[in-house]
């Protein structure tokens, strides 16, 4: 059901089946075999496969945001009840056992169109949808519906879209972030005027994106100050090593020109280059996306240098402990400068 037919339909591996059981009762599943596992609704892990299947239920909007759902599962509910809930028509057919493709909403030719449309006007009561939407867009290409994106943006006028849960935003965001097309996710965030709502801060966007998603994010906060960056990360509690390294990049953008040996020793140590090599090296990549004339090559050069100095053996040579901070830096220095007078 759902993503894997989808996938399927456009010649894509599939990644996760989504198994949906028809005129059953959580106490058939069981004696068939099948382990209960679902919190919120009743899902089992198939007895042989492992794999999830979900009874099919109907959700009725109860409260404000993705928890306010009263979830109705009986063996009355009918399949096209269970994928009318589904957010895009794409994502809401099914094949049988035999292969039989089940379309209720005419996903197949959406597909072929390459239309994002909502299924039902109950697309509203998830506003999560509308970064699903947004990272669609991004993934595939699509164009969203006229209608789609009037309903996203009524969502977004009514408050609705003001009720997200910070973790289900960078859920969908960061995995926005990392498709073929992510400033196609910001195109359709700021068409509905959810962009400004959602990342205030952000007052251009970058025209590609590549690398990791650390390196991504840290891209679109390249601009920012310290502050906005924090404040950002904050609001959509984006995790540490993403929030790290953009800080890093906002902390050491004007000292990248460094070209002393001095200089780069210094920018080496703000940047924790000897314990964290790796993070560093992800900051100059950052530098080179957004900078695309930058050359790293004098600082990685810096970097292989410094490293390359045996502290322990500069320590044991000091006369006292309090030297020994200044006795490696010195060392370090002379090493960059012998690396550069190469």
């Amino acid at each position: 059901m759902g993503g894997a037919v989808r996938d399927e339909l456009l010649g894509l591996a599939v990644q996760d089946k989504d198994f949906v059981v028809v005129g059953a009762t959580p106490e058939d599943m069981v004696a068939a075999g099948f382990t209960p596992v679902g919190k919120d609704f009743p899902v089992f892990l198939h007895p042989e496969t492992h794999e999830e299947y979900a009874l099919a239920r109907t959700e009725r909007k109860s409260g404000r945001g993705y928890k306010g759902f009263t979830v109705y599962s009986a063996p009355d509910v009918t399949l096209e009840d269970d994928l009318a809930r589904r957010d895009l028509t794409i994502n809401a057919m099914a094949k049988a056992e035999d292969g039989t493709l089940i379309d209720p909403f005419h996903g197949k030719r959406d597909l072929q169109d390459g239309v994002l449309r909502h299924v039902s006007d109950a697309f509203h009561e998830d506003p999560v949808r509308i970064l699903r939407v947004a990272r669609f867009a991004a993934r595939f290409g699509f164009r969203i519906a006229e209608e789609t994106m009037a309903l996203m943006k009524s969502m977004v006028d009514t408050g609705e879209a003001d009720h997200l849960v910070a973790e289900r935003v960078w859920q969908e965001f960061g995995r926005g972030l990392l498709e073929e097309h992510a400033e196609r996710m910001f195109d359709a965030l700021e068409r509905c005027d959810f962009r400004p709502k959602l990342l205030p801060e952000l007052r251009e966007i970058p025209k590609t994106f590549s690398g990791t998603l650390p390196v991504r994010f840290a891209v679109l906060c390249w601009p920012l100050q310290e502050s906005e960056i924090e404040g950002l990360c904050d609001r959509l509690r984006v995790p540490n090593e993403e929030r790290d390294l953009a800080v890093l990049c906002c902390r050491l953008r004007s000292s990248l020109d460094a070209s002393s040996p001095g200089g780069l020793l210094n920018l080496l140590k703000r940047g924790d280059a000897i314990r964290r090599p790796e993070r560093f090296r992800a900051m100059l990549q950052v530098a080179r996306i957004v900078q695309p004339g930058f050359d790293a090559t004098t600082i990685e050069r810096a970097l292989a240098a410094a490293a390359a100095v045996d502290a322990g053996a500069v320590a044991h040579r000091a006369p006292e402990p309090a030297a020994i901070p200044a006795l490696i830096d010195r060392a370090r220095e002379q090493a960059i400068a012998a690396s550069l007078a190469r």
